[in-house]
């Protein structure tokens, strides 16, 4: 059985074989990954050791002491807090020994084609269709929202593959090459200025019977695996105190006495404790964790940041006065990832917005919670028995 002491023994013979200080930042994450240090809770091979996930703090910990270098989780966060766990729990050992190595060293990154223009909040209604072609499968349709689909190297994809039957049922689960030259990847430009989004045209591109994840019709099944470790990633990362959007905000506070108003303290004070709660909320989260897989916990969780992403930013703006209202750059870029923290008050504000509406809308995870966590009666849903090519669109 592997504890505490077993893992920093291995960290110490991986920091001895591998220094940090000299060795490539690429050939120790390849190594960290081979001694079963990057996720310690996965099969060994796999990364992992099977051992307890709680212990993967140890690990990180020692790592951290040390110097060793990350795999810049916020760059591939798609891959790790999406595409890996999927992979892990459908893929074949093939799929999961190919992709899982290079998916947590980040020498690939993933992006989720599953939103479409008339299937967002509704995903199971996606017409998106992958039809059988020996053994390939040909997909043509439309993705929209898709992040990091301009720098990515594969994607997590969910098709239709049998308009006859309901719409929850006849979805199949693949991993589509974005190489292929039948992916087309547009920029969708925001508020902000930037298009970190985009939106994705599938134009005859083959995607191998041996890279479809889960039986054929059960993509829906193995969706959710995809979304309730996603509202996990967004709503239940590890942050310090004052980490998050409050932190630049009571930063200011503390700086800028001449801005201070004893309304805005109030506020301040009611989100600083609303912000450390549900810190504290995601810890007990990850505790559940170990025990077993995400449940709809995420999605309150994910609810929780949206909603207080959105107000500690409106309050910085009011706080900043006119100042709150600029920010850098309105160019057009395409950054790799969202950057939260590390840009003006101007910017997170407008940014923020779309908190409520990436990785579940709020309205469809208050039902979540609703039915699943609280045990109200679910909404009337009168399309569930029937075939997805009759439901009016």
């Amino acid at each position: 059985m592997t504890d505490a002491a077993d893992l920093r023994s291995r960290v110490a013979d991986l920091l001895a074989a591998h220094p940090p200080a000299t060795t490539p930042r690429a050939d120790f994450l390849r190594a960290r990954f081979d001694a079963g240090l990057a996720w310690v809770h996965y099969p060994p091979g796999l990364g992992g050791l099977g051992a307890p996930r709680s212990l993967q703090a140890v690990v990180d910990a020692e790592l951290t002491a040390a110097g060793a270098p990350d795999n810049d989780p916020r760059r591939i966060g798609i891959g790790l807090g999406m595409a890996a766990p999927t992979l892990l729990q459908y893929g074949s050992e093939e799929v999961k020994r190919r992709f899982l190595p290079p998916l947590w060293v980040g020498e690939e990154v993933w992006c989720q084609l599953f939103s479409e223009p008339g299937a967002g909040s509704d995903l199971a209604a996606l017409g998106t269709r992958a039809v059988r072609d020996g053994d390939d499968w040909v997909v043509n349709g439309q993705k929209v929202w898709t992040s990091s689909a301009h720098v990515a190297r594969w994607a997590i994809l969910i098709a239709r593959t049998d308009p006859d039957l309901p719409k929850h049922r006849g979805i199949t689960y693949f991993v589509c090459d974005m190489t292929d030259p039948g992916v087309e990847v547009r920029p969708l430009r925001q508020i902000t200025g930037e298009a970190e989004f985009n939106e994705v045209f599938l134009t005859d591109v083959r995607i191998p019977d041996a890279h479809r994840l889960g039986e054929v019709g059960e993509g829906w099944k193995v969706a959710q695996t995809t979304l309730m470790n996603e509202r996990v990633s967004i709503g239940g990362s590890r942050i310090p105190r004052e980490g998050g959007m409050i932190g630049p905000v009571s930063r200011t506070w503390r700086d800028r006495p001449d801005l201070r108003t004893h309304d805005l303290h109030q506020r301040l004070l009611t989100l600083w404790v609303e912000a450390e709660v549900a810190r504290l909320a995601g810890e007990r989260l990850r505790q559940q964790l170990v025990a077993g897989q995400p449940g709809p916990e995420g999605s309150a969780m994910k609810l929780a940041f949206a909603r207080l992403n959105q107000e500690i930013s409106g309050l910085e703006v009011e706080l900043l006065g006119e100042e709150g209202l600029l920010y850098d750059d309105w160019t057009l870029r395409r950054p790799e990832l969202v950057d939260f923290t590390g840009r003006e008050a101007g910017y997170r504000y407008l940014r923020s917005k779309g908190n409520s509406i990436e990785g579940g809308t709020t309205e469809v995870l208050l039902n979540i919670v609703a039915e699943r966590v609280l045990g109200l009666p679910a909404e009337p849903r009168n399309d569930k028995d029937i075939a997805w090519k009759d439901l009016a669109r």
